[in-house]
């Protein structure tokens, strides 16, 4: 009650007279202010590295066409001439078909003014030549059935007379037979009374009647026999005669055939000449055509490669430079090989063209400024010279984006990202850091799924 007893002092008291000293110590503001910026920044970052990250390969390329005959095409001499007129300048627009310069002939074949003329008078000459050789085959094919006719009105003449020669030699052997008969017995007659006369019993003046007629009976024997051998040797001199008959004018039939293949042979002859000369028309014809160089579509005359009248050019030499009107442009960029397996048709890409300005954030396309969708619509199949592979970019026409600009022109440079998977920004780095190629799978999808 009095407080004379000394008091026992507090634990804070005891601290604070131990250790005074580190009361005189405190943390400076601008460090707390440090460690307070330090933490935010880690936890931006932490933040950072989970947002997503498109991946994508860059590349460089220019306009071009998707179609070969959308191209700028070299416009090129197709004979051997002398540049006559042009009929067009450069930065001309011109329609399909239009006259861009006349060539004239330097050689001496294709000089005459007239030579089609010529060409077709000879044609002419030609095809009445071979009309006349075809009368005359007509000709000759009538003769040979008039000759195939008579032989055989001749043969069945000749066949008539040997049926009456036949006849002839079958009445004369039947007449020679009825006269060696008769002969015969003249012969008998005479010998008997020969016989009496010799005896007495007959005279000699019947004798001789009998005698007469035995010669008379001998006499018509032997004209008999004389006619008859004369029937037999018409009757072979007519077999002999149709034989003859025949083969003169088989003779005759075949001179005239021969004549007729001659005459159709020529005839072949100079349907070939005429075939030829025929070629030889259509090709001053087409030649005559060659000589007038048209334009092959609509488009610009951009570079005229031979200047001045009279220039000598050659067959396949490239006069001018034609592009074509409102080509269907495309993009072509050249990948690296290595690159190649990720890029697929139908994949969306961003471009820049040269003299557009943009701003381009590869891994967040939809903040990108100034620059246009396109979508992957060819990927080669053979590298180009570099070793790189050509892709053409066509515009994409299922995007919601702006349409590529209408100044756009051949061979405007062009700057590409395809663009592939959304991965975290922590995995594009990772794989940055490692040499990791871009992922065709999201790792993030995959590993939920």
């Amino acid at each position: 009650m009095l407080n004379i007893t000394p008091k026992k002092p507090s634990d804070q008291q005891e601290y604070d007279r131990r250790f005074g000293s580190l009361n005189t110590l405190k943390t400076p503001s601008e460090a707390k202010k440090v460690a307070r910026w330090l933490i935010a920044i880690l936890i931006l970052m932490g933040i950072v590295l989970i947002l997503p990250w498109q991946q994508n390969i860059r590349a460089r390329g220019e306009m071009t066409a998707l179609t070969p005959q959308d191209r700028p095409q070299k416009i090129q001499c197709p004979i051997d001439g002398t540049i006559a007129q042009w009929n067009v300048r450069e930065g001309q627009h011109v329609d399909s078909g239009q006259v861009l310069l006349t060539i004239a002939e330097i050689k001496d074949k294709y000089i005459d003014p007239d030579m089609i003329l010529r060409l077709e008078e000879g044609i002419m000459a030609k095809g009445e030549a071979i009309n006349a050789k075809r009368d005359k085959v007509r000709a000759k094919e009538r003769q040979l059935d008039a000759l195939e006719e008579g032989l055989i009105i001749k043969l069945k003449q000749f066949d008539n007379k040997i049926e009456q020669s036949i006849l002839k030699v079958e009445s004369d052997s039947i007449a020679w037979e009825a006269s060696k008969i008769d002969l015969k017995n003249a012969d008998r007659q005479y010998n008997a009374n020969q016989e009496l006369h010799q005896k007495g019993l007959i005279s000699l003046t019947k004798l001789e009647g009998v005698r007469s007629k035995y010669q008379q009976a001998k006499s018509k024997e032997v004209g008999a026999r004389t006619k008859f051998e004369m029937a037999i040797n018409e009757f072979q001199n007519a077999i002999l005669g149709k034989n003859a008959a025949r083969n003169e004018a088989l003779d005759k039939i075949a001179k005239t055939d021969s004549e007729l293949s001659t005459t159709l042979s020529d005839i072949a002859d100079s349907e070939g000449s005429l075939a030829k000369a025929r070629n030889e028309l259509s090709s001053m014809e087409i030649r005559a055509g060659m000589r007038v160089i048209r334009a092959p579509q609509k488009g610009v005359v951009v570079q005229a490669l031979n200047s001045g009248i009279g220039e000598n050019v050659k067959s396949s030499q490239a006069l001018l430079t034609l592009v074509p009107d409102q080509p269907h442009l495309a993009a072509a960029i050249y990948i690296k090989t290595m690159d190649v397996p990720l890029i697929e048709e139908g994949r969306h890409v961003r471009l820049r063209f040269d003299g557009w300005p943009s701003i381009q954030f590869s891994g967040w396309p939809s903040v990108s400024v100034g620059t246009f969708g396109g979508k992957v619509e060819v990927v080669d199949f053979m590298n180009q010279p570099d070793g790189t592979f050509r892709v053409l970019i066509t515009q994409d026409s299922n995007e919601k984006d702006e349409d590529w600009p209408q100044e756009l022109r051949m061979g405007t440079g062009v700057f590409g990202w395809v663009m592939l998977e959304e991965v975290p920004i922590w995995y594009e780095l990772w794989r940055q850091i490692n040499g990791f190629p871009p992922s065709l799978d999201n790792p993030v999808a995959k590993k939920k799924k």
